[in-house]
Order: C-alpha cells, then structure tokens, then sequence
C-alpha cells in the first residue's frame, strides 16, 4: 500500500503510509483482545470490558504467546489461520438465517429512519456519518492481496482476490447488520454489551444463541489476531527490504519469520493494552483510532491514483483514462469525507504515534547515506510533530476524551 503514496509523493510521505497502516493493524490487533476479553467476561466477570489490571495481562500474554507461535514458523501460523476462518464462518451463517427468520419489516423501517418518529434524510446522513470509522475498521483486510503480492502466482490474482474479498465482505457485513435492524428496536440495539451479536441472536433463541456467538466471536478474533499480526510484520519487512524503513527489520529467523518486525508489532500492541487502562470506552476507542490511522495511508493511495489520471502518467497507445478518472476522483473526495468524519480529535491523536516513527525514517535515511529530509518533507514533519503536540495537549486538558 505505501508503493503507492512514495511513487506519487515521495520518500517521505511513503514512508509515513507504510508507518501509518503498520500503527493501524497494531492498534486493530489491540482491539481483538479487547472483544476477546469482553467476550469472555460473560463466564469471569473480572475482565469487565477488556480494560481492567486482569484483562490487560490476559491480554498481554496472548500477544507474546502468539508472537512464539509466528516465530515457530509464519507457513504454520497461516494453516492454523486457515482452520480458524473456516470455523468462524458457521456461527455467522447460522446467525445470518436465524435472525431473517424472526425479521419484523415495520422494526426495520423504525431503525432505518432513525427510530424516533422523524422521518429524514438528514437522520439518515447523520447516522451514515456517525458509522464511518466503524464502517472503515470493518473494511480494513481488503488490501491484504496486495500487501501479500509478492507470493501472487499471477499479478491478476492480487485484483481478483481484493475484489472476491470486498465483496464477500460487503455481504456478511450488510445481512448482518440489516438483519438485526429487524428484530430489536434501535434503542435496543445501542444497549446491548459486546459482542452485540451475542445479544441480538439471544433476543431471537435465547441463552444458547449468545453462547454460539461468542464462541464464534472467539475463534474469528483469534484467528483475525493471528493474520494482521503476520501482515503487520509484512507492513515493515517489505519497507525493510527495499531500504525503506531500517535494515533490521528485514532480518529473518530460521523458519522464515521476521523478527524485529514482530517484536515492534508486540511492542507497540503492548503500549496500546497499558493505554486501555486509561480509556473509557476501551473498544470503541481502539476501533476508532484503528479505522483513523488507516486513512492517511487510503487517501494516498486514491490521490495517486487520480494522480496518474491528471499527468496521463502510464496511460499511452490511446487508452481511456475517464473511468479510471472518476473512480479515483470518487476515491479521493470520500476518503476525505471520511478524514472529515473521523474528526480532528483522532487526527491528532494519529499523528502522536506518527511523529516518533520519523526516527526510523531517520534511521532508514542514514543507512543509505541520503538526506533526510526535502525542505518540503521537513514541513510535513513539523506539520505532523505540531498535530503531536496539539494531540497531547488535549489530552491532558481534557479536551480530547479517550
């Protein structure tokens, strides 16, 4: 995903998408281990929701024990991811049939409009702003094919695997969410405790349901735990290996894991479990910040896209460039709605995890005995600490709420 904010925008800027999404699958594997230990809860009461002292080192020992397990070999890890995607998708059929079967159309339409009475399209936008972030985190994987491109048999397989991926995810997202619009009322549905799926299908069949569920919930947020780790660790090495992050990273055991690239994942998602000790809604919070941290690096990737479109860069022997233009121009102006929607209280934060990365830009940069920065790209950097310092501010004012 970074290729493409370095060959439209520079050195710099590539690196701070590839640093960015790494943030992103980092503070995303945070957030398994939060649903993991809400879920949990039900049965140890103790791990409240994912942010108490006890939940926090359960946590922090399924990072490390995981990280033993990819070190043992990332060919090992990827069977067991295999077995666990198949095991995840049960519950969720099963779910799926069960709610269409209690489906009420007038509870739908109640939900739909906004559950108050007021019937408008100004309801409903505020509701599609309000879901952004959430929408975005559950979109984030759809890029896996490229990030994983380099073991692609075929090029063509990297655009058909995202595409088969969307889509499918597209599906399991829309009958799951429309399918519990029709058997609870709206005001239902925002009080019900994580995993909400849990409560939506127990509502349906009763304490056997939130049982199915969450044993589902489990399996798939392991599983899910297991894969963005492994492309978490792929986000630095590939970076490594073309010089654009430190050498050290691209360094490999003996069974083909790298390393230091997982031991940075572990440090980092480590850091963010101490910080839910300090959140107030643990999971909500980490979703947030997750789907935040990714935008920099979407919105590069359609900017240059629209880019090509603008210099005819690669469009030659009279190819069309209109469809590919207004896909891009599409992609742009929502990834910046969706910057918008995030607000500037996650941007902030965002850029706190941002500003450090630059002292392995630093690193990166010296290794090849090149300038850091262009006078441009040090105004990026000042930008992006002067977001740092904005970002810690509000928090110790209280102004930024977490």
């Amino acid at each position: 995903v970074y290729a493409y904010a370095k060959a439209g925008f520079g050195d710099y800027v590539g690196f701070n998408s590839a640093f960015g999404f790494w943030a992103s699958a980092c503070a995303g594997n945070t957030s398994y281990w939060v649903l993991i230990m809400t879920t949990v809860s039900a049965l140890f009461p103790a791990l409240g929701a994912g942010d108490t002292v006890l939940a926090v080192i359960c946590s922090s020992v399924g990072v490390w024990l995981f990280f033993g397990l990819i070190l043992r070999g990332v060919k090992e890890a990827a069977i067991i991811n295999r077995i666990a995607t198949f095991a995840k998708i049960v519950p969720i059929l099963m779910f799926i049939v069960l709610v269409l079967f209690a489906f009420q159309a007038d509870v739908f339409a109640g939900n739909f409009w906004g559950g108050d009475g007021n019937y408008s399209w100004t309801s409903l936008f505020e509701q599609a702003k309000g879901t952004m972030l959430i929408t975005v985190f559950v979109f984030l994987g759809i890029e896996g094919a490229s990030v994983y491109s380099r073991f692609a048999r075929r090029r063509e397989d990297v655009g058909r695997a995202t595409v088969i991926g969307f889509l499918s995810v597209l599906a399991v997202f829309m009958l799951v969410t429309l399918s519990s619009y029709g058997v609870m009322p709206q005001s239902g549905l925002a009080a019900v405790a994580q995993p909400s799926m849990a409560s939506v299908l127990e509502s349906v069949v009763g304490h056997w349901g939130s049982i199915l569920i969450r044993i589902g919930v489990i399996l798939s947020v392991l599983g899910a735990y297991l894969a963005w780790t492994l492309m978490a660790a792929e986000i630095l090495y590939i970076p490594a290996k073309s010089e654009d992050m430190p050498k050290f990273l691209a360094r490999e055991n003996s069974q083909g894991a790298p390393v230091n690239a997982l031991v940075m994942a572990g440090v980092l998602v480590q850091l963010l479990l101490i910080l839910l000790l300090f959140t107030s809604e643990a999971l909500d919070f980490m979703l947030d910040l997750t789907a935040a941290l990714a935008l920099i690096p979407y919105l590069l990737a359609a900017a240059y896209a629209l880019k090509l479109t603008i210099t005819r860069e690669t469009y030659g022997n009279g190819r069309s460039l209109v469809p590919d233009a207004l896909i891009a121009a599409l992609a742009t102006v929502y990834t910046l709605f969706l910057v918008y929607a995030a607000g500037w209280d996650h941007l902030l934060l965002s850029c706190i995890l941002y500003a450090p990365g630059a002292l392995l830009y630093w690193r990166a940069r010296r290794e090849r005995e090149l300038r850091v920065f262009t006078p441009a790209e040090a105004v990026l950097f000042a930008v992006i600490v002067a977001g740092a310092i904005g970002g810690i501010y509000g928090l110790a004012s209280g102004t930024i709420q977490i």
